[in-house]
């Protein structure tokens, strides 16, 4: 009955098949499985892929021939398709939770337009070509159904269905392209079509599709199998480059919020010459100061300066292309803290407005957390006269009785306040801190600087043995270097070609410095001299000092105050070099390139897809905001207007892509030796890094992770240097993403497996773990300013200045008068706040989106779930590590435990979690 049906035109659906198709071993899936088994980190031979898989069963062809010969038998490919069925797509749609009256107005026109015809269509395309057209095979035009009916659903996602027509020759579904002819955007989490006999076939989409009126041409995506670009199918090799051709762009004209453009350009958008020449600042990228390169807008110049870019101040959006846009949970995370941040640095700036600048004490600052910033009842009428302002603001403000406006208490004062004083965790905090990355073994007593003596005066140090010979523990200098019991944070070179400018600003007060730890027999650290450097101006001028440990209280507080020098150099390193040049701004150009020459098809793409979300905005923002001319870093670190010239010079003198790797850059710091005895083949000098320590397991698993993907689809190393995609992808990183330094030789080869287990291994942990260290203990650490001022606005005096009887006189004082004003720790605080909250849509490394239809490659999910195991092993082992108390550096009394690669957390200010990607 069915068969004579069809015959007579009624559609053939898959249901009405199941009468002629023979048992399921004609639908066996290919790829998709829920159960593995294998173990995700064998060494397994590449399975090669199946052939084309016809639509429906052979079983249904013969049947179909026999019961339709009349006359001249048909060839068996135009009996296939002669006969027709019925797939269906489910097409998942994510909404807002939260829509404002723009939204709600364009949604109904859109329910309306849709029952007229203006519909989302679809159209399913063929791995195969047309033998005939040479051209993919395609089904016919669908649309989705019910988008009208469901406009009103208030569920985060939304299924709708659409049903294609293709004939039993059509083969493999490989694309899919959409036409959005509503008139405003949607994102589209995912298709599922039913019905072929391979079993579902997935197309992880996540992306917005524009209206037409905006972008005319079809979208385009694949299903989640991955090919190499000389294993793509017939049908998808034109679609393959047509995707990558539109998102290269052509270089030219002003980007569309709603554009999918990715192309570079120089830092040319930090200053604002316009407003002010003041806010003119120099470009970075080029020759004269070498920078990476970032995602460009085709803004217009300044009228000022015409190689300057033209701003876009907030809270008006930035160019990024669109999927690269927070999504919305994190939009309003994100909101939420920039509030926070007006909020808590309007009330201190009004404060600050009526009352002395500075803190009075340690309790003043304590208040911070307890009380919160009151407006003590009687100035609360004459700033609101003052200062006209929003209801809003004033509501806010009233409201800060009831602890609106306090702040939490950071995490370094959780277990024993008066820490930070503390010598040993001053030293701890080189190792186990915010900034772990920059300690290095001394090989050479007194340091030597590595600047040039005719600019910057004499190399030699200051320091002797006599300054420290005394706490090392009977030791000599020389058996302190020859066991490796020395170690320093060396600030000198970096800072010392700014002083002179820096120290000109108002209210900036800084020094060059170098500090000398000892490693003790208990395995702490402890400083054991302080050198402080100012620029060197004839040798009449004393240009160099050198302060110890603390015999009286005179000298106390002098060393309190260079350890202040040292924290704020520290502090300034970490956010303008390791924090954001080495993630952020270095990571920029393998994302750019990777979504202009790499297909959503590459293997490595799917790899690296979860370890880019996010990047590019974060980057625009801190472009707006951050590091732009008077912004949040300008104006609360030492190095003010000439940091993010401070960064540029650490990319030109000491960035190396082939350093940036765990192992490589602990042997570049002499912080270990190479020891295949080891578990990671490395010894560590300091056997109780927990930064290390803990690292050194996440790269390990991420390696590992990383080998058994690449040797998945490259078991052999002339795939990879025959891969086109592949081969430009990591071209266009150094010649044009670093182009100023594509001329090193220490860049690595792209030749084999090992080759492209290490660039990858290195991108993924940069993105995850490196940053994840770097970022989020920025508040619990950071929000308690004495423990890591990011600007001194005094210089220690000696008995010669004028100022030394004052700092006599009352030292708190002085101390305080050399701290970040009021209003400048509420900015910075506020600041660090928002940039150490993790937001609730976060993923974690060991977690994705889809995770398991993110590709069709079954082997490679499981191995997926292998690696999640893994994490969750390396999570439990950090929890034992800092429940050890033979690691003193961990575990002890009012010692913090190091919990910032610790992979999982909750959403805010935890000072754990490792996100899969620079995503704040």
């Amino acid at each position: 009955m069915a068969l004579a049906k069809e015959l007579m035109g009624y559609p053939l659906t898959t249901e009405r098949l199941s009468s002629f198709v023979s048992p399921a071993s004609h639908f066996k899936k290919r790829t998709q499985t829920t159960q593995f088994s294998i173990n995700p980190f064998d060494r397994r031979p590449r399975k090669t892929k199946s052939g084309v898989v016809a639509a429906i069963s052979e079983d249904l062809i013969k049947t179909l021939r026999i019961s339709t010969t009349t006359g001249d038998r048909k060839s068996e490919e135009e009996e296939k398709a002669a006969v027709k069925f019925k797939v269906r797509a489910v097409v998942t749609v994510r909404n807002k939770n939260k829509e404002d009256l723009k939204d709600t107005i364009a949604k109904h026109f859109d329910a309306f337009a849709d029952k007229i015809g203006r519909n989302i269509v679809l159209e399913l395309i063929s791995t195969q070509l047309d033998p005939k057209t040479k051209l993919p095979k395609k089904s016919n035009a669908a649309i989705l159904k019910d988008w009208s009916k469901k406009s009103k659903t208030k569920a985060e996602r939304v299924h709708y269905t659409a049903e294609f027509t293709v004939d039993a020759a059509f083969g493999t579904p490989g694309a899919i392209t959409v036409m959005n002819k509503h008139q405003k955007e949607f994102f589209l989490e995912s298709i599922t079509i039913e019905g072929f006999a391979l079993g579902p076939v997935h197309f992880p989409c996540n992306s917005w599709v524009q209206s037409q009126n905006d972008h005319p041409e079809k979208r385009i995506f694949f299903t989640n199998q991955p090919y190499l670009p000389n294993e793509t199918p017939g049908g998808l090799r034109v679609l393959r480059e047509k995707e990558l051709k539109y998102l290269r762009g052509d270089g030219s004209g002003v980007r569309k919020l709603s554009d999918r453009i990715y192309d570079f350009d120089i830092y040319n958008d930090l200053g604002n010459p316009d407003k002010s020449s003041e806010l003119s600042r120099p470009k970075l990228g080029g020759r004269e100061i070498p920078y990476p390169r970032r995602c460009r807008t085709g803004r217009q110049s300044t009228v000022t300066d015409k190689e300057a870019e033209s701003r876009v101040e907030k809270p008006l959006p930035m160019y990024v292309p669109r999927d690269e846009q927070f999504e919305e949970s994190k939009q309003e995370t994100f909101a939420a803290g920039r509030l926070k941040a007006v909020l808590h640095h309007l009330i201190p700036s009004l404060k600050a407005s009526i009352l002395a600048e500075d803190f009075a004490d340690f309790g003043e600052i304590d208040r911070l957390y307890k009380e919160g910033l009151l407006l003590k009842l009687g100035f609360q009428d004459d700033i609101f006269k003052k200062f006209p302002l929003p209801k809003v603001v004033v509501d806010a403000l009233q409201e800060s009785s009831k602890g609106l406006l306090k702040y939490d208490t950071p995490k370094i004062l959780s277990k024993d306040k008066n820490a930070w004083l503390r010598d040993d965790e001053f030293a701890r905090q080189a190792i186990a801190g915010i900034n772990p990355v920059n300690i290095e073994r001394v090989n050479t007593y007194p340091p030597v600087s590595d600047l040039d003596p005719k600019v910057y005066g004499p190399q030699h140090s200051a320091l002797t043995d006599d300054h420290i010979i005394s706490h090392l523990d009977g030791f000599s200098v020389q058996q302190a270097l020859e066991e490796n019991r020395l170690y320093m944070l060396d600030y000198h070179d970096i800072f010392l070609p700014f002083l002179d400018r820096i120290n000109a600003l108002d209210g900036r007060k800084a020094y060059a410095t170098r500090t000398i730890f000892f490693l003790t027999r208990r395995g702490t650290l402890k400083p054991v001299a302080i050198e402080l450097s100012l620029p060197y101006h004839g040798p009449k001028h004393r240009s160099k000092r050198v302060v110890t440990p603390p015999v009286d209280a005179t000298s106390n507080w002098m060393w309190q105050l260079a350890k202040a020098h040292v924290s704020s150099n520290d502090a300034g390193v970490h956010q303008l070099v390791n924090h954001w040049l080495r993630t952020h701004a270095c990571l920029e150009p393998f994302i750019i390139a990777a979504h202009r020459q790499l297909s959503a098809m590459h293997p490595i793409f799917k790899l690296l897809d979860p370890h880019m979300r996010y990047t590019l905005e974060i980057n625009a923002l801190a472009r707006q905001s951050l590091i732009s001319a008077d912004g949040v870093i300008e104006g609360g670190f030492t190095a003010g207007a000439y940091g993010m010239e401070m960064s540029a010079a650490a990319y030109k003198s000491s960035w190396r892509f082939d350093k940036e790797g765990l192992p490589a850059d602990l042997i570049r710091r002499g912080m270990a030796i190479p020891d295949e005895t080891q578990p990671h083949g490395l010894k560590l000098l300091i056997e109780d890094y927990p930064y290390a320590n803990d690292g050194l397991l996440l790269w390990s698993a991420i390696q590992t992770w990383v080998r058994t993907y690449v040797e998945r689809y490259y078991p052999n190393p002339n795939l990879i240097k025959t891969d086109t995609e592949l081969q430009s992808w990591y071209s266009e990183t150094i010649n044009v993403g670093h182009a100023d330094l594509r001329d090193a030789e220490w860049w690595p080869e792209l030749s084999t497996v090992d080759d492209l287990v290490s660039i990858l291994t290195t991108i993924i942990w940069l993105a995850s773990a490196q940053h994840a260290a770097l970022n989020f203990g920025q508040y619990p650490y950071g929000g308690y300013v004495p423990n890591r001022p990011p600007l001194m606005r005094r210089l220690i005096p000696d008995e010669s200045d004028p100022e030394y009887a004052s700092f006599i006189s009352d030292p708190e004082k002085y101390y305080f008068s050399s701290m970040p004003s009021l209003a400048q720790t509420s900015k910075f605080m506020a600041v660090v706040d928002t940039l150490s909250t993790h937001s609730p849509d976060e993923e974690y490394i060991g977690e994705r989106q889809q995770p398991s239809t993110w590709t069709g490659d079954a082997e490679i999910v499981d191995a997926f779930y292998g690696f999640a195991a893994e994490i969750g092993r390396i999570e439990k082992e950090i929890e034992k590590r800092n429940s050890d108390p033979d690691r003193r550096n961990r575990c002890g009394a009012g010692v913090l435990p190091y919990e910032l690669l610790v992979p999982s957390s909750e959403p805010g200010v935890t000072c754990r979690g490792v996100p899969n990607s620079v995503s704040i």
